[in-house]
Order: C-alpha cells, then structure tokens, then sequence
C-alpha cells in the first residue's frame, strides 16, 4: 500500500532569495506576537500561533528588517560610485 503524500501548507519556502534561517526567525518572532494576544493577518482555522505565523510570514503579510541585506545593499552603493 502507497500512502499519499501531500505537502503541508506550513512549509518552509524554497526560495533562493529567501534564506530559510530568517524565515523561521521571522516566523518565531510573529508567534510569540500572536501568542500574546495580536491578531492575525489571516482568517484562519489552526488555533497553533506557529502554523498562522507561518502562513503569514510565507505569504510576505508580516514586514521585517534585515540590516544585513541593508548595509550590502549600501556597500555596493558606495562600491559602485569609484
């Protein structure tokens, strides 16, 4: 017998622009945010903070920060100018 496989709707993203690392920082930081007590951004039937943030997150509904990719993006900038 062959079980059906199907792939959750919680996946990690397989982006190559996107590092998996921060999604799953990103991801953390919106469930503790919706554990203590923010709304989501989705109507949505999982009562899990961590399954929602997900979603969120992999979505692109929940804005973040990165300075990393801000102070590369600023290097090159400067890089480019000389």
């Amino acid at each position: 017998m062959e079980k059906a496989t199907r792939a959750p709707s919680y996946a990690i993203p397989d982006d190559p622009e996107q590092s998996t690392y921060r999604f799953i920082i990103v991801a953390a930081k919106r469930a503790r945010q919706l554990q203590s007590g923010a709304r989501s951004f989705l109507p949505t039937a999982s009562k899990k903070p961590t399954v929602t943030a997900m979603e969120e997150v992999r979505r692109g509904l929940v804005k973040y920060y990165d300075p990393v990719k801000e102070s590369r993006e600023k290097s090159e900038v400067l890089l480019g100018r000389f």
